[in-house]
C-alpha cells in the first residue's frame, strides 16, 4: 500500500519517541516499540561490498538506500577501526544516506544503520567492510614543527607537507585532518603560508605553562585525485613564562616583561638610517651564542668582520639581539647598528640567559618596515586575527603565500 512519509528529524544516537497517556516504554502489550529491533538487512542496500570479503573502492562515497518503499532510514553511524567517524547526510524522506567526507584507503569500517517501517517498528543492521588501496597514488606526509620541547608563548606550530596542495577543496581536506589542541584550551586556526606549509597560532599568545599537541588524522584519506594522506608523527610542546622584550627604537631602550611585569630596562642601539630595524613582533628563532657577522652578508658599503657573542636570532636573514661592546657609547642615545639590536656585554648575557625560542621581541617607533608575516622567520603575530583567519581553507579564500624568492638566506645580516 502507499505510504506518505511523516515529517521527522533523524537523530544521531537514538530514536526519540513521545509516549502517550497510559503507554509505558517497557510494557508487553504488543506495542511495536516494545519489541526487539528486527534485522533490517532486506530493507536496505549498500553501494559497496559488505560482509563478503571484497574490498570497497575508497574513491567512491558510501551510499545506503532504503529498499522498502514503506520504510525509512533513521540513523547511520560509520566509524573506522581507530574511531574516526565518517560524516554523512540523510535525505529528508529517509530513503538515502551518503557519506560527505572521504573514506580512507586500506581501512576497516563498521556501519550501524537504524530504520523504521510504516508502523514505527525499529530495524537495525550492523555491517563491516574494508576499503582497498588505490593502485596508483601519491602519498602526502606531514611533518609538524618545531622540535619537541619548551617554547615561549609566541611559538607557532608548523606543518610541512611532502607534496604541494593548491586546490582549495584539497586544502580543506588536509586542514580538517590536522589537529592542534592545548591545555588550557584556546581558540586557534591554521594559515596556509604556501602550497606546502601551514602555520597554526591562537587568537592571542599561548597561555603560560600550556601543553600543546599536534596530530594528523590524514592517514589513508583521499586528498585529491591520486593523492592520499600519509604518515605524520604527533608533536607535543609546552610553554614557559610569557616573556616579551619591547624595544623602542626612538628611545633607544628595551624593556623586558615576564608574565606582564617589567623586570629589566636595557639601553640599546638599533639600526641606523638605511639599515633601520624592522618594526613589529618577531618570535625568537633560537639562541646561537657566538656568531661571525660580516658586511658581505648584507652588502654593506662600510666594511666589518666581527665575532659577536650572546647572539639571539630573530629573523632568517640575520637580525639578532646581541652584545655590542664597540657601541656602548651610543647605547641609550643613538642608533648606529646595521639592523641588529645591540647592548653591553653584561646586558646581552642577562638577555641571553632569560630568553628562549618562541619568546616575543617587539620593535616600535623605528623607521624600518614592519616584519613580514612569513618568509623571514615568524612574523605571524603581525597579522590581525581577522586577517589570519582568511588564510584558512575552512574559513575564507586562501591568499597566495610567498614564493621561493621570499625564502631568505639563513645567515648573519647585521651588527
Amino acid at each position: 500500500m502507499s505510504h506518505t512519509p511523516r515529517n521527522r528529524t533523524a537523530v544521531s544516537t537514538a530514536l526519540i519517541v513521545a509516549l502517550g497517556a497510559g503507554v509505558t516504554a517497557c510494557g508487553s502489550d504488543g506495542h511495536p516499540l516494545s519489541a526487539k529491533p528486527y534485522d533490517a538487512a532486506e530493507d536496505i542496500s549498500f553501494n559497496t561490498p559488505v560482509d563478503d570479503g571484497k574490498k570497497a573502492d575508497p574513491d567512491k562515497p558510501l551510499e545506503i538506500t532504503a529498499e522498502d518503499s514503506d520504510g525509512r532510514i533513521t540513523d547511520v553511524t560509520a566509524t573506522d577501526a581507530t574511531g574516526r567517524y565518517v560524516a554523512g547526510e540523510l535525505s529528508a524522506d529517509g530513503t538515502r544516506w551518503h557519506s560527505t567526507s572521504p573514506l580512507a584507503a586500506g581501512v576497516h569500517y563498521r556501519v550501524r544503520v537504524s530504520t523504521e517501517d510504516e508502523d514505527g517498528a525499529p530495524g537495525r543492521k550492523v555491517v563491516d567492510f574494508d576499503t582497498g588501496t588505490p593502485t596508483t597514488k601519491k602519498r602526502l606526509d606531514v611533518k609538524f614543527g618545531p622540535d619537541k620541547g619548551t617554547y615561549g608563548v609566541g611559538q607557532p606550530v608548523t606543518a610541512e607537507l611532502s607534496l604541494p596542495v593548491k586546490d582549495k577543496a584539497a586544502r580543506a581536506v588536509v586542514e580538517r585532518s590536522l589537529k592542534v589542541d592545548s591545555r588550557p584550551a584556546v581558540e586557534g586556526a591554521w594559515h596556509w603560508v604556501d602550497d606546502r606549509k601551514l602555520h597554526y597560532r591562537p587568537k592571542e599568545y599561548w597561555p603560560i605553562q600550556a601543553t600543546i599537541t599536534a596530530h594528523s588524522n590524514l592517514a589513508g584519506i583521499k586528498v585529491a585525485e591520486r593523492l592520499w594522506g600519509g604518515k605524520a608523527e604527533p608533536l607535543t610542546l609546552t610553554t614557559g613564562d610569557r616573556v616579551e622584550a619591547v624595544t623602542d627604537a626612538s628611545a633607544h631602550s628595551m624593556t623586558v616583561y615576564r608574565n606582564g611585569e617589567a623586570i629589566k630596562s636595557i639601553p640599546v642601539t638599533t639600526g641606523k638610517p638605511g639599515y633601520d630595524t624592522r618594526n613589529g613582533v618577531k618570535v625568537v628563532l633560537g639562541k646561537e651564542g657566538t656568531v661571525r657577522m660580516t658586511s658581505a652578508s648584507i652588502g654593506a658599503s662600510d666594511f666589518y668582520d666581527l665575532i659577536v657573542h650572546n647572539s639571539v636570532r630573530l629573523t632568517n636573514s640575520g637580525e639578532y639581539v646581541h652584545a655590542a661592546p664597540w657601541s656602548t657609547g651610543s647605547q641609550g642615545y643613538a642608533n648606529v647598528s646595521h639592523g641588529c639590536t645591540g647592548m653591553s656585554t653584561a646586558n646581552a648575557q642577562w638577555f641571553y640567559e632569560n630568553i628562549r625560542a618562541g619568546d616575543i621581541v617587539q620593535v616600535v617607533n623605528s623607521s624600518g618596515d614592519t616584519m613580514a608575516p612569513f618568509g623571514n622567520g615568524f612574523g605571524d603575530w603581525n597579522l590581525t586575527w581577522k586577517k589570519w583567519r582568511t588564510g584558512s581553507a575552512l574559513i575564507a579564500d586562501t591568499p597566495e603565500g610567498p614564493g621561493p624568492e621570499a625564502r631568505l638566506r639563513l645567515r648573519p645580516e647585521s651588527v
